[in-house]
């Protein structure tokens, strides 16, 4: 099996504390997929430190550091349910599914479940959009840079924009001031119990060389 095939069955950690190999580097990037299914080992602080860290030093436009990680633990989560319920008996009557108890069920283990699962707000700017625009851009920037510290160790992770982490009872019961911050998402993180295999698009698709 390849090297790139062995990375993409259990990534390992490319980093070296001495410094980067730029070809490992390459390949850590070009390995990462989002995760899905997650192993119950847990993840330790160490590691989760390490990916906050990286995280920190994120580029950001005149410095604003406009991202922040809420860890939501299980009593936290457990709050959540109600609104998971609700949001997933909408989502069933719009899709007209006969299995709304266990849409409901499923929605609920995807934030249950997963080892890790943390909201990532970005500060907002109601009188400066554009000022908002950069400052989420660079939170997205935090947010993959915390993807790809956890990768480096082992540990895959998911994105998720789902209703969830849009809907007002969600900002109360984590206590974020919707009027200035915006969740972004939720990442959802843990050691991989499997990892997908996606074709990318070439890059002769998404690149243009203008004169």
């Amino acid at each position: 099996m390849g090297y790139m095939n062995q990375i993409l069955s259990s990534p390992q950690r490319l980093m070296q504390s001495d410094g980067v190999e730029m070809s490992s580097f390459q390949e850590l990037i070009n390995s990462r997929r989002s995760v899905y299914k997650f192993t119950d080992e847990p993840v330790s602080q160490e590691i989760i430190q390490a990916a906050l860290q990286a995280a920190s030093n994120a580029p950001s436009h005149k410095h604003t550091h406009p991202w922040k990680f809420y860890f939501l633990g299980e009593a936290t989560r457990k709050r959540l349910i109600p609104t998971i319920s609700k949001l997933a008996k909408v989502k069933s009557a719009k899709l007209q599914s006969t299995t709304v108890e266990a849409d409901s069920e499923r929605a609920i283990s995807k934030i249950t479940k997963p080892p890790l699962l943390i909201a990532v707000s970005s500060k907002k700017s109601p009188n400066d959009k554009f000022r908002e625009k950069e400052d989420y851009a660079a939170t997205v920037c935090a947010l993959h840079n915390m993807v790809l510290s956890l990768w480096a160790n082992g540990v895959g992770a998911q994105w998720s924009t789902g209703g969830i982490t849009r809907d007002q009872e969600t900002y109360q019961i984590l206590s974020i001031d919707s009027s200035t911050e915006e969740i972004i998402g939720f990442l959802k993180a843990g050691y991989p119990a499997k990892v997908r295999h996606v074709n990318k698009k070439p890059v002769d698709e998404i690149v243009a060389y203008l004169d």
